[in-house]
Formats: C-alpha cells, sequence, structure tokens
C-alpha cells in the first residue's frame, strides 16, 4: 500500500485514495470532498490490485467473531428486560383467592411465628387490599398486583399479634392483560380470625399450594365468593321466614324488675330466632351482635343504666364477640361478669356511661 492507492474500508461504507501515514499503523485517507480520514491499515483494502494476502481479513474477522463471543458472556450480568407472560391451565377461569396462614415451624407450634399469603389460584391478575380491623375502622396492611396461579407473601407475625387479627378484610379486582376476558364482579370478603386454632396442631392442613401445613381461609372459590362476615339485613330476614313459616314475636328485653335492677337481654339464638333455616353460625352470630348494638342505642342517654347480656358459656364466641365491641366500640362503657347466683356463668353485665 502507497500513497496514490485507492481503497475501501472493511467494516464502515466509503473508501478514497491514500494520502499519507501516520506512524506504522495508521493511513489517512482522502475522500471525494478532500478529507483526510485516518484509518487502520488492517481496516482497508486497496482497490484494483491483485493481493493475495488475506491475512488482515482473517484478522478483522477474528476480531469480530471475538467480540460477539464477549457479547454473549455478558448478558448474565445485565437487567433481563423480556419476561415471559404467565401461563394459563384449564379450568383457570374461574376465580380462586385464599388467604393462608402458613407455621414458619410446624414442629414447634408453642413457638413458631406466622406468614400470611395471597393465593391466586386463577387465570386472572388480581389487584388486592387486605386489612385488618380496629375497632370499627380498618388499618391496610398490604396492597398488591398477584400474576395469575401464584401467591404472595404478605406479612409474618406472632401470637402476640392475633388480638389485633380478629377480623380482616380482603378486596379483589380481577383482570387480564393483553387479551379479552370476561368481566368478573369485585369481591369484598371479611374473615373472622380465631386465635384459638392457632394453637391447634390439627388446625393447619396439607394443602395444594405450600409444602408444609397451612389454615386456609376461602375469599373465593369457583366464582362464588365466601360468605360475607356482614350479612344484608332483607336477605337474613327472607332467610328466618321460608315459605309457610308465620313469624312470631318475641319479647327482645326484659324490663327491670324494679328501679335500679338491670336490664336483661338474653342473646341466644333460640330466644332471637324462630327459626334458623338456611343461617350460617355466622349469620347467627351477627344477629345476636346487632341485637346488643340495639339495645346499647336504645339506652345511649340513659346514664347509670345497667343491661345484662346473657351469652351462654358455650365454646364463648359469642361472649368473645361482645367483648371485642365493647372494647373498641363501647370505650366509654363499664363492663364486668354479671351475677352468677342470677345468671349463671355466661352473662356480662354493661353500664352506660
Amino acid at each position: 500500500m502507497k500513497i496514490g492507492d485507492k481503497v475501501r474500508f472493511l467494516s464502515e461504507i466509503g473508501g478514497g485514495r491514500v494520502a499519507g501515514f501516520q506512524g506504522k499503523n495508521i493511513v489517512l485517507v482522502e475522500d471525494e470532498d478532500g478529507f483526510q480520514v485516518p484509518m487502520q491499515m488492517n481496516e482497508v483494502v486497496v482497490i484494483g490490485e491483485e493481493n493475495y494476502d488475506t491475512s488482515h481479513v482473517v484478522e478483522v474477522k477474528q476480531q469480530q467473531k471475538t467480540k460477539q463471543a464477549v457479547a454473549e458472556l455478558e448478558p448474565a450480568d445485565r437487567p433481563v428486560t423480556f419476561k415471559p407472560a404467565p401461563s394459563e391451565r384449564k379450568g383457570g377461569d374461574q376465580l380462586s383467592a385464599y388467604l393462608a396462614f402458613v407455621p414458619m415451624d410446624v414442629k414447634e407450634l408453642s413457638q413458631t411465628r406466622f406468614e400470611t399469603y395471597f393465593v391466586n389460584d386463577s387465570n386472572y391478575y388480581m389487584r388486592f387490599t387486605y386489612s385488618v380491623a380496629e375497632g370499627a375502622s380498618w388499618r391496610l396492611v398490604s396492597t398488591a398486583e398477584v400474576e395469575p396461579n401464584t401467591k404472595l407473601f404478605l406479612e409474618e407475625f406472632g401470637r402476640e399479634d392475633l388480638n389485633q387479627m380478629e377480623r380482616v378484610a380482603v378486596q379483589v379486582l380481577s383482570y387480564k392483560r393483553e387479551k379479552p376476558f370476561m368481566l368478573k364482579p369485585a369481591i369484598d370478603a371479611q374473615i373472622r380470625i380465631d386465635g384459638v386454632k392457632f394453637y391447634k396442631l390439627h388446625t393447619f392442613q396439607e394443602n395444594d399450594f405450600f409444602e408444609q401445613p397451612a389454615l386456609i381461609h376461602t375469599i373465593v372459590e369457583n366464582d362464588i365468593p365466601a360468605r360475607p362476615l356482614v350479612i344484608d339485613a332483607k336477605q337474613l330476614k327472607a332467610n328466618m321466614y321460608q315459605k309457610g313459616d308465620e313469624p312470631k314475636q318475641r319479647p327482645l328485653i326484659t324490663p327491670a324488675r324494679k328501679e335500679g335492677d338491670p336490664i336483661v337481654v338474653d342473646l341466644h339464638a333460640s330466644e332471637l330466632l324462630d327459626n334458623t333455616n338456611g343461617l350460617s353460625p355466622t349469620d347467627i352470630l351477627n344477629y345476636q351482635l346487632d341485637a346488643m348494638r340495639k339495645t346499647l342505642k336504645e339506652y345511649e342517654k340513659k346514664k347509670g343504666t345497667k343491661i345484662v347480656f346473657i351469652h351462654g358459656k358455650g365454646e364463648g364466641v359469642l361472649r368473645k364477640a361482645i367483648l371485642n365491641e365493647l372494647q373498641y366500640r363501647y370505650k366509654t362503657y363499664t363492663y364486668q361478669d354479671a351475677s352468677f347466683r342470677e345468671y349463671g356463668y355466661g352473662a356480662t353485665q354493661v353500664t352506660i356511661k
């Protein structure tokens, strides 16, 4: 290669004539506009000469292969920009979602902590909120989007937190991305958490979602939402009085026998309801609590009034629910166990303040 030779570039479009050299490896190529472009000598080839020396071409190709090999090794350290679409399964177009409590060490149930998960067992994306009741209000614990057929960790807690988790609410909106889908109604599920179950090994069962046993609460299953914790009064009345049943009036409150005696309200289901056809235990519990609230509302302006609510011993579910209501909704009222001689062990006396 000498001054005046016509050359072209190997790795770029263009060329010109050799105008000079810089050092041993740089050639100055003058283009059609008279500009001199410095180029590596192994990046240009002379045109119009019989040149069978292809060593520089082989060298360039080898360099290109080396760069390509390095580039193929580097992506492991680069952020992944491609994410495959979530897979769908047969039957997954019916909504199913669950709230799961998983012991971190089921072999040490008396000491272990627990994890809470939202399980999406459907082909829909789910945007949800998870809240915990604080009296008459709610505290948001988590909100997120869960991909189809997967589960999401929400929080970790211990037994000392169970008293603040007696009622939880999960609200869900379902949809699909980048494809047509059937609209699903929004879900609003309230779940009562029985803290006693967290002390019993048989509470945690084998399941399809976790390798270890778990306590699973249904939010929605096969498009059917879980029975709401708070029920509609009209629906309750319809369930109470099936076709052919005649409602019978029963006095809710037993008036005081004399001034200063407490008013007595028997909250047993058999005293409040003529029949319980079609009602679940949760429906009945809500009706009993509603009867208590109505009584307290009726006497809220009569300071000093004593009201005895008879709830019975049983498993203590109703008594626990009553105390929870008094602690959070009626903080100014005082309460105590009612007289054992008159009402037995299953009664609570409330004083209006």
